[in-house]
Parts: structure tokens; C-alpha cells; sequence
């Protein structure tokens, strides 16, 4: 399946982004991991972010349940938006929305297939306002 917008996983709104993390710095904008975990095999120092906003990311436990399975996907995005109702995930999507609202924002995750990620998810309900 396609990202909306291009392969690099471009949204419909031009100052909104979801990218890989091994897409590098994009350039413009502020650009933040959106990923619980740290990805793998990438330093500190080098990180084409700003910064590492894991308070926003789906719980362990929902993001081993999914694993990112396509046939759990809508249930995925339920569990997941439930989720962001918490009092940190709240505050933590509200600085997003901060972001999204200042300038264009890129969200960058290491989830290989971008359109089954939180970062999609987090895009989809920043684009909705």
C-alpha cells in the first residue's frame, strides 16, 4: 500500500511529514521520534531529530500485540487512539499539535512500513485539527 502523498511517506498536508528514520534530516522543519523504543544501531549524536517524544507512542503492550500485523491494523488505531486519552499520551500529543501548529513538522519513526505506524496514526489525527 502507497503512503498518502509519495513514497517517502508524505501527507496530504504540506507541512506534515512521516518518515523513516534512515530517510535522514529532512530539510526543513522540526522533526520528532515518535517511537517508544530507541531505534536500533542509531547513535545518540547522530539522531535526524530534535527530539524523542516516547510519551506519545502506543504502550508496550499495545505495540507488542499489533507487531505491526496488517490484519490488526483497525484495531490497532482504535486501541491506540483510546490510548492517547491518557493524561501523558494527552499531553504529549498536545505538543505535537503545538509543532504541527508553529511549523511544518516531520514524524519519524523505524517502523518499516510507515502506513501501518503509530506515526501515521498520530499524522492522520493531527491533519483532522
Amino acid at each position: 500500500m502507497a503512503a498518502k502523498g509519495n513514497e517517502r511517506g508524505h501527507s496530504k498536508h504540506p507541512s506534515l511529514t512521516v518518515a523513516h528514520v534512515k530517510d535522514g534530516r529532512p530539510d526543513r522543519g522540526t522533526v520528532v521520534l515518535v517511537d517508544r523504543v530507541w531505534p536500533r544501531g542509531q547513535r545518540k549524536d547522530g539522531a535526524p531529530w530534535d527530539e524523542w517524544l516516547k510519551a506519545v507512542a502506543p504502550s508496550t503492550e499495545l505495540r507488542k500485540w499489533y507487531a505491526h500485523d496488517p490484519d490488526k491494523h483497525e484495531e490497532f488505531i482504535r486501541r491506540y487512539r483510546d490510548e492517547l486519552t491518557d493524561a501523558e499520551r494527552a499531553e504529549a500529543f498536545e505538543h505535537l499539535q503545538q509543532l504541527h501548529r508553529e511549523g511544518p513538522l516531520t514524524l519519524m519513526t523505524a517502523t518499516k512500513d510507515l502506513e501501518l505506524s503509530q506515526a501515521r496514526v498520530l499524522a492522520d489525527l493531527l491533519e483532522q485539527g
